[in-house]
């Protein structure tokens, strides 16, 4: 039994990482201190400074422990870590896992090329970005290849050697094939130093530079050429007119600014290059309160996985901890990082701009999380309505089962309160003793394991033996990811138990898509732009594609079976080539020896001992 307050007379003042975990051993907390005595104490104190999601925090710790540090840099970094591999339910969870893309110029090759990137490494390459929006960076890039016409193929050119023949790009005039020697390397190399201008954002010496080429063509009396330079100005010119610079300094630099509504706070990053805004991000925490705590945790979350780390950041607040993160991005990057909290001047404006932004975003949000929630309500209604139901089904759970390989079924169960997926109630099963693919028998034996087990907490919560339990909560109504015989496998075992829960199952069309319901022994047909439809058709979609994704799983590991370990000279290398090869095994049923033969180590014995199993009149 853990002593609390045994445990707070022996922290030590030293900086670390200390872990809130809650009756179940769950963690729910990951902080990092200066001195852990100090912080952790804190906690445990008089509660009315504390915010109401630190007090329901405080509420649910059973225990803690915690990890002593060096520095306290040691500590940001390890605390960082630690929220993104455990997910604590009361810290802010950065879900962004995008890699923003780049426009990569390959300098680093004697003819370069241009491309999209969504890794910046040190190859000796010019990276320009990162950029939020996909479509522009695509875009930009079409345009480049369209006015610069530089190669886009993936062949090693090399100056002074020629490839046989150019490509389809050189016929349709998109490309001046270096690999013919069409073009002088100082001249494609000129090329690239305009179109680093241009991704640069240094359109106005772009265009300087085309339209003295322009006059020369022209004094040339090469009047094709001079108008063809004419369009690129014009198009340079179009988009110029699209970015605005907003900061004079023309620096690289993010600006973070946040804003608190009702429910939580929106907080909004600027991604300013060469002084021009490229792109913005915004995301939603669901906190009470703003904390120093909060920012620092989001600013190493959020730049930890970052190809590209700016040369500023600009701050709303100041923080605590602004030299140690500086450190840490500035060890990252290889170079001084900046982090400023600007008071006026142009900073400011900009910390205002990325303010009001916000702003807008999280009511925004705020729209769109009441829209959802009323349709959530709707749906479950619809339901209850649509079956009969005398209660709300507040919280569903629904079964599935799988064969991948024709034998070694296994089971998912999925649940959704109030309309929405609660993942951390998610349940996967062995099917352990029904042998073949037999999906009634199977359904029976998931569903009797879970509310056999259930029955059998509620008891122990009820003796005093458990606090809680994981599979003691009933749900309002069990959904079947099949047709009538699965639901009756699965009230039979109901019955058996004692339990009265409604049971309906989801039927398919001949395309596998969800069709209706299945209760009380009728097809219920239902109105496909109806809420409740919509939530029937997630919930179905679900539920298969967690029973899929862990046969697959176990597949991969090899603790799957299959049909083809019942054939004499097939071992697991053969199975997984044969599989990889033909995609299924109603596919290899239908193969010829000849075909069998074709597959990576597969012999003539092999090939004909795994058709003739499949002639069999007993397989």
């Amino acid at each position: 039994m853990f002593d609390l307050q045994d445990a707070l007379k022996k922290l030590p003042d030293n900086p670390g990482v200390y872990i809130m975990k809650d009756s179940k051993g769950e963690i729910i907390y990951i902080g990092k201190a200066v001195s852990l005595k100090n912080r952790v104490r804190q906690y445990f104190q008089n509660s009315k400074n504390h915010s109401p999601k630190v007090r329901a925090m405080v509420s649910h710790i059973s225990e803690f422990e915690y990890i002593i540090t060096d520095s306290e840099l040691e500590a940001l970094i390890l605390e960082c870590n630690l929220i993104k591999k455990n997910k604590p339910r009361y810290n802010i969870l950065l879900k962004d896992d995008k890699h923003y893309p780049y426009i990569k110029v390959t300098i680093n090759e004697e003819y370069p090329r241009v491309m999209v990137t969504r890794k910046h490494v040190k190859d000796g390459a010019k990276y320009f970005g990162p950029y939020t929006d996909v479509s522009a960076v695509r875009e930009t890039i079409g345009i480049i290849k369209k006015l610069f016409k530089i190669r886009d193929c993936k062949k090693t050119v090399a100056y002074g050697k020629t490839i046989d023949r150019p490509c389809l790009n050189y016929h349709i005039n998109r490309c001046l094939a270096p690999c013919q020697g069409n073009v002088d390397k100082e001249v494609y190399m000129e090329i690239i130093k305009n179109i680093m201008l241009f991704l640069s954002g240094k359109h106005e010496e772009l265009v300087s530079e085309l339209k003295t080429r322009m006059i020369k063509a022209s004094e040339k009396l090469d009047f094709e050429r001079a108008a063809e330079i004419r369009d690129e100005i014009l198009s340079i010119e179009k988009i110029s007119e699209k970015q605005k610079i907003i900061s004079s300094a023309l620096d690289d630099e993010d600006v973070i600014a946040y804003i608190k509504g009702d429910d939580g706070i929106c907080i909004e990053v600027f991604f300013i290059r060469g002084g021009k805004l490229l792109g913005r991000e915004n995301f939603y925490f669901d906190v009470d309160d703003v904390e120093e705590e909060i920012l620092s945790q989001f600013i190493m979350q959020f730049y930890s996985d970052r190809d590209f780390i700016p040369r500023d950041i600009i701050l709303q607040d100041e923080i605590s901890e602004i030299s140690i993160i500086e450190s840490y991005l500035s060890d990252k990057k290889g170079s001084k990082v900046h982090i400023k909290v600007p008071k006026r001047g142009d900073k400011a404006k900009l910390i205002e701009m990325a303010k009001k932004n916000a702003e807008a975003a999280l009511e925004q949000m705020k729209y769109k999380f009441l829209r959802e929630k009323e349709m959530t309500e709707d749906s479950i209604k619809e339901l209850q309505f649509i079956l009969g139901l005398d209660d709300l089904p507040f919280r569903i759970e629904a079964f599935d089962i799988s064969n991948i390989q024709g034998t070694d079924p296994v089971g998912s169960m999925i649940v959704f309160e109030s309309g929405k997926p609660k993942n951390k109630d998610y349940r996967r099963f062995k099917i352990k003793t029904v042998k073949g693919p037999n999906d009634y028998a199977s359904m029976e034996e998931i569903i009797s394991r879970r509310y056999k087990r259930g029955i059998q907490e509620r008891k122990e919560i009820d003796e005093g033996i458990l606090a809680e339990g994981k599979f003691a909560q009933m749900p309002d109504l069990i959904m079947i990811d099949g047709g009538e015989g699965q639901v009756t496998a699965a009230k039979r075992v109901l019955n058996e138990l004692g339990l009265n829960i409604p049971v309906c199952g989801m039927v398919k069309d001949g395309k596998h898509r969800t069709r209706g319901l299945i209760y009380n022994g009728e097809e219920i047909s239902m109105y496909k732009e109806s809420n409740a439809f919509k939530l029937i058709t997630r919930i179905q979609d679900e539920v298969h594609r967690f029973a899929i994704t862990y046969h697959r799983s176990l597949r991969d590991k090899g603790s799957v079976a299959s049909v083809l370990d019942e054939i004499k000279g097939i071992g697991k290398t053969r199975r997984i080539a044969l599989m990889k090869h033909f995609g299924s095994i109603e596919e290899i049923k239908k193969a010829t020896i000849d075909d069998l033969k074709a597959v990576d180590g597969m012999n003539e014995a092999s090939a004909k001992a795994v058709y003739e199993f499949f002639r069999d009149e007993n397989n």
